[in-house]
């Protein structure tokens, strides 16, 4: 039988020093994979505006550290060559790797033009707040330094919808730009009235020149690549048929399982079904409702229900379509989305999206290796690392739960033939300790289990009737199974 699968999202927004990161991937894989990591999600390969940008500024698509371009022919990460050591390192080990791909918008524009917008409010996209008037933009893209190769696509500002800033006055703003066919995208999140605009030169994916070309570039990129799948950026403002017709595109080339996973950061769970069903189910998305729901209880303590947990969230309604995750680059302390799962909270986090039979869990590089920057925080590997192994070992099998106490909750993985020694007890409390008395199996009489997470030292053996008194500490989670040889 197939194993559980984990990935881990192989980056944070401070990684130092600047061009190591592709080496330091190599020689992290066998490690990760020995825990049961065997899908990594990597931060965008593209060149970014700068050669320190994150990724998320895009410059040029076709550039992965290969042209002296932005200031550097490496990107924030390192080299081509480098990339491709790293992911021929990790296939080698067994593990896929997921190539994060920014479509929405282009940064760092080559020359500036001149051409037509209107103004618009930017609490309501929808209102016009000027008549239309010239602005001379950020809006043309040539790649210079790459003279051509892979693509001769040149960008103007025929190819984008939307700008935020004119160079003429020197002004920032959300300007539409003019013309034939020129409208925000109507299959898009309707916060702030219309949200087709996020940033930097908006790609205007109604012109069927920009379609084709982006197709092209998503077909290239996965073979030049030869990645398993993609983690597809700020998909709440990219045209949603755009990308059902991605994805079915890019499967023609790379096969039904080529796998891809969407972030529509929304925390309104019908909102994220209504996307999954515009894009005929053919990705999976990140459970944002259930992030925000472990941020929530992080914070309110004991006052939070723990029997709530899992209400409202993606991976109750839509299992096989949710990525399930406790923290990432955009949700860390500074960050955009700021969000952060408080510290005591962090490891039960874990266990909720690790342990479960639903969803494929996604652990964060910052929670598990640290974060740099001016605020560093200490990584939580300790902490995950026996997570991760009960979650490679031990959580198989029908799942029973215990979700009769507000501050005390557990469940029951029974275990499969076919993975020796399976099977696990998870109790958590977010108040005082206690004790839950749950039934594990009347097969398992006389076994004796141990906290794997070594919260807890004793031993407990399991009963005649197959039921144990399985004990936690207060505001922690312990984790119980049979020892292993």
């Amino acid at each position: 039988m197939e194993r559980n699968h984990t990935m881990m999202q192989f980056f944070e927004w401070h990684i130092k020093p600047e061009g190591t990161h592709w080496n330091q991937l190599k020689e992290a894989a066998p490690q990760l994979k020995e825990i049961g990591i065997d899908s990594l999600w990597i931060p965008p390969v593209t060149k970014g505006k700068s050669a320190e940008d994150v990724g998320y500024a895009v410059y040029d698509l076709y550039d992965l550290g290969e042209f002296n371009q932005k200031g550097a022919i490496r990107t924030k990460y390192g080299t081509k060559q480098e990339l491709a050591d790293a992911v021929a390192a990790c296939h080698n080990l067994g593990i896929k790797m997921i190539a994060d791909i920014v479509m929405n918008h282009k940064a760092g524009a080559d020359d500036t033009e001149v051409f037509k917008v209107v103004e618009v409010n930017p609490q309501d996209r929808t209102k016009e707040i000027s008549e239309p008037f010239e602005i001379e933009g950020w809006t043309k893209f040539t790649f210079p330094g790459r003279r051509d190769k892979y693509s001769s696509f040149k960008w103007n500002f025929e190819h984008f919808i939307g700008i935020d800033y004119d160079a003429k006055q020197d002004k920032s703003g959300i300007y539409r730009i003019v013309g034939e066919n020129k409208t925000w995208s109507d299959k898009v999140d309707d916060q702030f009235g219309n949200y087709d605009f996020l940033m930097f030169a908006d790609i205007d994916y109604n012109h069927p020149d920009v379609r084709e070309e982006m197709i092209h570039w998503g077909k290239w990129l996965a073979n030049t690549l030869h990645c398993n799948g993609y983690r597809l950026d700020a998909i709440k403002h990219i045209n949603y048929d755009f990308i059902k017709s991605f994805v079915e595109e890019v499967r023609v080339d790379l096969g039904k399982n080529f796998y891809m996973v969407a972030e529509y950061w929304n925390r309104n769970l019908s909102d994220c079904q209504q996307v999954l069903e515009d894009v005929d189910y053919t990705i999976d998305l990140f459970d944002v409702p259930l992030h925000y729901k472990l941020h929530e209880a992080s914070i309110a303590g004991a006052d939070f229900d723990l029997t709530t947990i899992f209400n409202e969230t993606l991976v109750s309604t839509n299992p096989t379509h949710a990525v399930t995750f406790v923290d990432n680059h955009d949700t860390q302390p500074n960050q955009s989305l700021e969000s952060w799962v408080d510290d005591w909270f962090k490891q039960i986090a874990y266990a909720l999206i690790l342990l479960r039979k639903d969803g494929f869990p996604c652990v964060f590089y910052g929670d598990y290796f640290g974060i740099g920057g001016e605020n560093p925080i200490e990584g939580k590997k300790e902490a995950i690392d026996p997570l991760v192994y009960a979650r490679y070992h031990k959580a198989y099998g029908e799942q029973d739960d215990y979700f009769d106490n507000a501050n005390l909750i557990g469940w029951v993985r029974r275990g499969v033939k076919e993975v020796e020694r399976s099977g696990c007890a998870v109790l958590i409390s977010n108040s005082g300790g206690g004790e839950k008395r749950m039934f594990v199996g009347k097969e398992r009489a006389g076994e004796v289990w141990v906290d794997v997470t070594g919260t807890r030292d004793e031993e407990l053996t399991i009963e005649e009737d197959g039921f144990a008194s399985f004990p936690v500490n207060g505001g922690s989670v312990s984790v119980w199974a049979q020892q292993h040889e």
